[in-house]
């Protein structure tokens, strides 16, 4: 069994020839269908093993995941709505382009909430997604179905999309590596728009060896993507053992400060900072300097309803040929307008109706200017703030949740301080284009919570560097749910 090793540890044994690549996939392959009922991470299993062997690639030969918003040509790409339920497209993502060509072999494409519009896992056409830690909890999103696959050691990779925190905020409910680099460094053609100014590419691992490996691969200026950026002075994996000694980290006091949260009385909230506080001192004995900050708590506050006005806007936009004509099953009606009426009311879950309305409600000529302007005054003076902080400061370290991953029937009040500080200030590396990493640093009521480090434009490396340092001591390297291993 090589079920969870780590990219690594793969490519040594296949390059020892203790296993071939068809034995890996196989492997793969079969955790996928044994795991699918009770997890459903996959929309679609690939059952032919196909490869074209690179012997300079060091992923060649290993199995991974991708999210199910990447343009796979001949293969079904449905972004988890019953509006793309059929969709099979005939070009390839280049980031898909990227791993065919160095060898990566596709295990299955992934469940994601649906257009990658949610945090839940549980709004896909296909089904909820279950958590392989305790199937009685989400294991959030978007990037439902590539994190659990990790998680669940079927994978050591997989592939994401991050629009708000959709890759790193599964990250840490799952126990798992979650990366999203800078704006640009990878493209971004061939993924199905959300947002166009928050979206990005990203990986999710068991190690942040692995993330940087991954990302090395599939990084790079685009002539389809004109965001990316020629990142060929940027090697992640060679910086990874950088010394660290003197770098400086801070955290923000609005966000980790217990007072603020007292009167809830969670034990599982108290829990986390304690445990995150206990980390910052692990830091310090690293090398790091790590220091508080404070920032305004209503510009905190606001980060939450600004990323809502701008995605909504923006998918609004980027969904508008999702009309039952161009793509989906051909609604009823005597018009042009009611065909896409009656297309669009099957093809859309009641969540994504929602958003819908909400873009085209802040879009209005009459709103623009106070809804949606305006969430983009206050997106920039977050992003401005957080660049003043990074003249002084090497990267920002947070608590990636302030608790363990939800039940399914849990509820949130949305305007808690709680909900509004510690469960969406991940947006910020969306706002800013910034690279942001959330590895697993802790578990409460046996299931992990993940810590993130961010940092500034373009410093991915630096990013990762740290990151892999703060790796070191938290004893949850390589970690997977080995739900299962009972029986073999």
């Amino acid at each position: 069994m090589y079920r969870g090793k780590s990219i690594t540890e793969l490519r040594e044994a296949l390059d020892k020839e203790e296993i071939t690549s068809e034995e890996l996939f196989n492997e793969a392959n079969k955790l996928a269908h044994d795991f699918q009922e009770d997890y459903n991470s996959f929309v679609t299993i690939i059952d032919d093993y196909k490869i074209k062997r690179r012997a300079d690639s060091t992923i060649a030969g290993i199995p991974y995941a991708l999210k199910d918003n990447f343009s796979t040509a001949g293969i079904l790409t449905t972004s988890s709505s019953n509006i793309l339920k059929d969709y099979v497209p005939v070009y390839d993502a280049t980031v898909y382009k990227k791993l065919k060509k160095a060898g990566g072999v596709l295990v299955g494409k992934t469940v994601l909430d649906e257009l990658a519009m949610g945090g839940t896992g549980t709004t896909g056409h296909t089904g909820i997604v279950r958590n392989p830690w305790d199937k009685e909890r989400m294991i959030g999103g978007s990037s439902a179905g590539s994190t659990s696959s990790v998680a669940l050691g079927i994978v050591p990779f997989s592939i994401g999309s991050d629009t708000g925190d959709s890759i790193r905020k599964p990250a840490s409910f799952g126990g798992v590596v979650g990366y999203k680099p800078t704006y640009g460094l990878i493209s971004r053609f061939g993924l199905f728009a959300f947002a166009s100014s928050l979206d990005h590419v990203g990986v999710i691992s068991r190690n942040v060896k692995d993330s940087a490996i991954v990302t090395d691969i599939i990084k790079g200026k685009d002539s389809n993507d004109m965001t990316s950026f020629d990142s060929s002075n940027i090697n992640l994996v060679d910086s990874l053992d950088n010394d660290i000694k003197g770098k400086k980290l801070f955290y923000i006091k609005e966000i980790c400060d217990k007072e603020l949260y007292k009167d809830s009385n969670d034990e599982v909230l108290n829990k986390v900072l304690d445990d995150f506080q206990e980390l910052i001192d692990k830091c310090k004995n690293l090398g790091f300097e790590v220091e508080e900050v404070s920032i305004d708590k209503s510009l905190l506050e606001a980060i939450y309803p600004t990323y809502m006005s701008i995605s909504c806007a923006e998918a609004t936009s980027n969904n508008s040929n999702l009309t039952g004509i161009q793509f989906g099953p051909r609604g009823e009606g005597e018009s042009v307008e009611e065909i896409m009426f009656s297309a669009r009311t099957k093809g859309f879950s009641e969540l994504i109706k929602r958003r819908f309305v909400l873009g085209s409600y802040i879009l209005q000529k009459e709103n623009q200017d106070k809804l949606f302007l305006n969430a983009c005054r206050v997106r920039r003076l977050i992003v401005e703030k957080i660049t003043e902080l990074f003249k002084e400061y090497d990267g920002m370290i947070l608590p990636a949740s302030g608790g363990i991953a939800p039940k399914f029937n849990d509820t949130s009040e949305k305007l808690s301080s709680r909900y509004l500080l510690l469960e969406n200030h991940l947006a910020i590396g969306n706002f800013g284009g910034f690279p942001s990493i959330t590895i697993p640093f802790t578990f409460v009521e046996d299931m992990p919570v993940g810590v993130n480090i961010t940092g500034r434009i373009k410093d991915d490396a630096l990013v990762l560097n740290m990151a892999n340092k703060i790796e070191s001591v938290t004893g949850y390297k390589d970690i997977y749910s080995k739900v299962g291993e009972e029986n073999v």
